[in-house]
């Protein structure tokens, strides 16, 4: 692609490009890895050195491999491939594109923004109230597994106890779904009502992070894997999953979030058949049976019409790679 056509701005690193890392790619000899380029812009989302370092060589054109996303992808995007390789951004770069994500994804967690910019999840929620100040901030935050979490996790609890208190026999479901806290937190609430215990003091093993919710991990996928005949195909699907989840432009983009949800949620099948098989109501076995056979089609659909747009682009690469 002519270089003359790319654009430059927008970079993570306040200070530009390292000169002497640029002049040491362009004497290396060789060609250049591909840089990626945003491609309704045409911005320079991985590679300004190589990029700089091929303009010291004298080439009008580089290899490149679009990206198509929006323009607050493009800066997580570019954060998260200087984190993880060529010439490291700085602790300033760092800081700086940690406030920004502030700015574009306030509900996300401490964590989250961590392992963008590749900080410890403490430093990041200190500065995040060190820049916050007075602006109001979001009640809940989203972690990196996708799902939305209350930062202050004491009002939902408190909601919960005095739903219980009020109807002792209210459904766990019904609990989470009023208080605005998950199952798993209105089914230790009413244990620790039950057995007298103040429902807001925290569990000994979920201690708060500053900043962010109590845990950001606490429903991981690959926490326990069952023995039995399953454990063989539950091994490759975490696996594949975890593989994809570690893709920053799945994990900061709707759509790419949206699916390692729904493959987290296929995989609390596959980890607890059985179980849930057994909790399942004798009335409801047919209806459930059928739609699941239902999206287990829509499933089969969607994963051909994939392999035909990687087809698709396979045969189109010449337009992807310069």
């Amino acid at each position: 692609m002519p270089i003359a056509s790319l654009a430059t701005s927008g970079s993570p690193r306040l200070e530009g490009e390292d000169a002497e890392h640029v002049r040491m790619l362009a004497e290396a000899g060789g060609a250049l890895p591909p840089i990626v380029v945003h491609l309704p812009s045409r911005r320079v989302i991985d590679g300004m050195h190589r990029l700089r370092a091929a303009v010291l060589r004298g080439e009008k054109d580089i290899d490149v491999r679009f990206f198509h996303g929006t323009e607050a992808d493009v800066f997580l995007l570019s954060v998260a491939a200087n984190i993880d390789h060529g010439l490291p951004l700085s602790q300033r770069d760092r800081l700086a594109a940690a406030e920004r994500i502030f700015a574009i994804h306030p509900e996300w967690s401490d964590r989250m923004v961590a392992i963008v910019v590749g900080m410890s999840n403490k430093k990041v929620g200190r500065l995040r109230r060190q820049v916050a100040g007075d602006l109001p901030q979001p009640a809940v935050r989203i972690g990196r597994d996708g799902r939305a979490r209350p930062v202050d996790g004491a009002a939902g609890r408190e909601r919960a106890a005095k739903l219980i208190a009020s109807e002792p026999d209210a459904s766990l479901r019904r609990i989470a779904r009023e208080a605005g806290i998950s199952p798993a937190t209105a089914a230790d609430v009413r244990a620790r009502v039950r057995r007298g215990e103040d429902p807001v003091l925290p569990r000994p093993a979920a201690k708060a992070t500053a900043g962010g919710p109590a845990s950001d991990e606490s429903d991981e996928v690959a926490d326990v894997v069952p023995m039995g005949p399953s454990t063989t195909m539950l091994s490759e699907l975490l696996t594949g999953f975890e593989r994809l989840r570690r893709d920053p432009s799945l994990r900061f983009t709707d759509a790419g979030r949206a699916l390692l949800r729904m493959f987290e949620a296929c995989l609390a099948v596959v980890r607890h058949e059985e179980t849930i098989k057994r909790g399942l109501p004798p009335h409801c076995l047919s209806s459930m049976a059928e739609l699941s056979h239902a999206y287990a089609a829509i499933l089969k659909s969607f994963a051909a019409d994939l392999q035909r747009l990687e087809s698709r682009n396979s045969a189109e690469g010449c337009e992807s790679f310069g």
